[in-house]
């Protein structure tokens, strides 16, 4: 069983309150930080674990906050980003849920080892029970002389808000979260210049997810070089993964990135297998944005190598033979997934979350769309399959922000994947339509008719 450092107490009955939460040894860190540690100090321990954002880009954490600047006279901020919107990802909610008082011990240290005395969780609107889970959370740390002016009489000062977002995917981008953030449209801001220099209320911003966040508490307890001891490579620490779909034991797992993808699947620890004893087809191993791999490349790489649960492992290949840890969202589809009928789901999906700012996204994620519902539905031709490989990679790297990106590469991959089952639905109108629906009609393909 591998070494847990952010859910080993999540079982613990009562630790979502601070009582218990203390006496299994909650807030240390804060207290280490502070009374003994500079903020540069902290900031190095989190650049020696080799700590990496656990949010999607997997960018190293303690070099993103060495870019903060720092001009004299002008305060920082430190934005947590709880809008976790990305289909087949929860564990940051699970984090939130239940042990709400490690994310607040994190953000404490981290706020400090940035200068910062005012701090935001912005979160999902659709978690609309959590924020008051989270408010009383901070109103317990704040009782209990942790938040607030002058912190156990070291001189440092500092809030923690919750702001709810209104349920725009789009927001789960920095730039578009700190707009909303500031009370404008969650449009994405064309960068540079980059959040650590002006950021929210144009001031020097530093935004990293909850995962993150909560990742730093371990982190300033036991030391960066103790924590990189864990994992592989430039794949350090412990990650959280949502896992879903066809698993017989769905839920979050927090994996030390030493396993391989086939033990995480099939060990009774984790995934306990494929449900109803079917066959393991494809899996989504990064949330829905990542490129789609079938069960061959998914347990081996294109070298035949086993492939791990780690950032390089997974992306080994490129995009023509990989994938992407991403942001931890594990979707499993057994034999029976029907490929083109998921990657119109998730076009859908992009389509009706693109903020519309860039043309090539606005335009390209609406015509994707319509051309998998086509295809889906009995109505597709050949040559759809090409026009969707044109579209895709027009969008792709052609917009502001990582949206258009995430719209692309699930096309691409399912056509690079699975080109015979975008052919078997061209070939077959009349199953198709038999299939969806058990009837012998089109419908239209935003308001697809629900039959009984």
């Amino acid at each position: 069983m591998g070494r847990k450092l952010l859910l080993e107490k999540a079982h613990v009955e009562g630790i979502r309150y601070y009582d218990v939460y203390r006496r299994e040894g909650g807030y240390r860190s804060v207290e280490k930080a502070l009374k003994s540690m500079t903020p540069d100090e902290v900031t190095e321990e989190v650049k020696k674990s080799g700590l990496r954002g656990r949010g999607g880009a997997g960018f190293p954490t303690g070099m993103k906050w060495s870019f903060l600047a720092k001009p004299e006279g002008v305060p920082r901020y430190l934005v947590v980003n709880a809008d976790e919107s990305e289909p087949g990802t929860f564990k940051d909610r699970y984090l939130m849920e239940f042990i709400p008082h490690l994310l607040i011990e994190g953000i404490i240290v981290s706020s400090y080892a940035l200068g910062a005395n005012t701090s935001y969780i912005y979160i999902r609107g659709e978690y609309a029970w959590i924020p008051d889970i989270l408010e009383q959370a901070i109103a317990e740390a704040r009782n209990n002389g942790w938040l607030g002016k002058n912190i156990m009489g070291t001189g440092y000062s500092l809030e923690i808000y919750v702001q709810r977002g209104a349920g725009a995917y789009i927001c789960g981008e920095e730039t578009a979260l700190l707009e909303s953030l500031e009370g404008k449209r969650g449009n994405p801001r064309i960068k540079p210049p980059f959040p650590a220099v002006k950021g929210l209320y144009d001031c020097p911003t530093v935004v990293n997810n909850v995962e993150t966040i909560a990742a730093v508490v371990p982190i300033v307890n036991d030391g960066g070089e103790e924590y990189a001891k864990i994992g592989v490579g430039r794949s350090t620490g412990t990650k959280l993964m949502s896992a879903c779909g066809n698993i017989r034991k769905p839920g979050v797992y927090e994996i030390d990135m030493t396993i391989s993808v086939e033990e995480f699947i099939f060990s009774d620890e984790y995934c306990g297998g494929i449900a109803n004893g079917k066959r393991l087809k494809a899996c989504i191993p990064g949330g829905s944005s990542v490129p789609i791999l079938p069960a061959n490349l998914l347990l081996k790489t294109a070298k035949g190598e086993t492939r791990y649960m780690h950032y390089e492992s997974l992306s080994d290949g490129g995009f023509a033979t990989g994938s992407m840890m991403g942001s931890g969202g594990f979707i499993v589809l057994d034999e029976d997934q029907c490929i083109v009928k998921h990657t119109y789901t998730l076009a859908r999906f992009y389509r009706h979350e693109s903020c519309g700012q860039c043309s090539p996204c606005r335009e390209g994620t609406g015509w994707m769309e319509k051309i998998l519902w086509n295809i889906d539905n009995g109505k597709g031709k050949m040559s759809d399959i090409d026009l969707l490989w044109d579209i895709q990679g027009k969008i792709e790297g052609n917009t502001i922000c990582p949206l258009g990106d995430a719209a692309a590469w699930p096309v691409a991959a399912a056509i690079r994947h699975f080109r015979d089952e975008f052919e078997w639905h061209v070939k077959n109108p009349a199953e198709c339509m038999q299939r969806n629906y058990g009837l012998a009609h089109y419908a239209d393909p935003i308001h697809v008719p629900v039959t009984a």
